[in-house]
């Protein structure tokens, strides 16, 4: 009988240990607050190519968008294929929005493309600029955005061996419900598919805009950072640099890309906000962290 009562007495204390390691552990995880440093567009010029490196080698960066049909995108290709710990997401386009600067599809895609055959400017029909294109306004294919998706992931994939993800530039998967769920096959198809809104990860407080110089700019990142609660987050943001070649690149009502995304890698290679980080104990990850 002793023996018997002992056991249960084992077996009960190793249960409530069980308990106690559990909630001791979900309630540590509960408190943790983990942010996902996401910055987009590397391959669309070199300033934005060397200005996402930047982030991630002397900053806070942990994943990176490409953009496949860029005109940068093999330099891109080049720089992350010697950084193998940046994680890479491929940045699914179907506009070319900037003025100066264009980029085409990959494969034959008239129904997406302008009388030039460029990608159109805009996915939706925007107010701000009604002298822009957008694609919405056509009798768009969904077998054209497929086969060029398809060739963006499959070029990337051939380039980048640390693909993980796919994404959609400016929103494009959203152009239809069909077009959504066909960004959820492919990246289902291809093993890409790491979604951030399926793991429950919330974004950054609004805390950036062009109006912003650098100093204001980190000056409201430290602020939002400090609003974080428990969870998972997710920043995008847009490095580059103010330098010559995007003196020319914008489109009506942004015109200073160069000094907006100047003051954006400012703010994400910044000692101070490293050391905010620190003492606010936010753990940066990247979509693998995710999966």
């Amino acid at each position: 009988m002793n023996t018997i009562i002992g056991g249960q007495s084992r077996g009960l204390a190793l249960w409530v240990a069980l308990v106690f390691f559990v909630f001791t552990f979900c309630s540590g995880q509960s408190k943790a607050i983990r942010l996902l440093v996401r910055i987009d567009d590397m391959g669309f010029s070199h300033a934005a190519n060397v200005a996402c490196l930047e982030t991630y080698t002397n900053g806070v960066a942990k994943s990176v968008e490409v953009i496949v049909p860029g005109p940068w995108f093999e330099e891109a290709a080049h720089m992350l294929r010697e950084h193998p710990g940046l994680d890479v997401g491929v940045h699914l386009v179907l506009t070319s929005e900037w003025a100066n600067l264009k980029w085409r599809p990959l494969t034959y895609a008239k129904s997406l493309t302008d009388e030039d055959g460029y990608f159109f400017p805009m996915i939706w029909e925007n107010k701000r600029f009604p002298a822009l294109g957008y694609l919405q306004s056509q009798e768009w294919l969904l077998s054209e955005i497929e086969m060029e998706w398809r060739a963006q992931i499959e070029l990337a994939k051939k380039k980048i061996p640390q693909v993980s993800h796919l994404s959609g530039h400016m929103g494009c998967q959203n152009i239809s419900p069909a077009a959504a769920a066909l960004l959820l096959s492919l990246a289902a198809e291809y093993d890409l598919d790491i979604h951030w809104e399926k793991e429950g990860v919330k974004r950054v407080p609004s805390w950036s805009g062009n109006q912003y110089n650098a100093a204001e700019k980190e000056r409201r990142f430290i602020e939002m950072l400090k609003q974080l609660g428990p969870g998972d987050w997710l920043l995008i943001e847009h490095p580059a640099y103010d330098v010559l070649e995007l003196k020319t690149v914008g489109h009506q009502g942004y015109e200073n890309v160069g000094a907006d995304r100047d003051g954006v890698t400012k703010v994400l290679t910044s000692k101070k906000v490293g050391s905010v980080l620190e003492a606010l104990d936010i753990e940066l990850i990247s979509y693998l962290d995710l999966k």
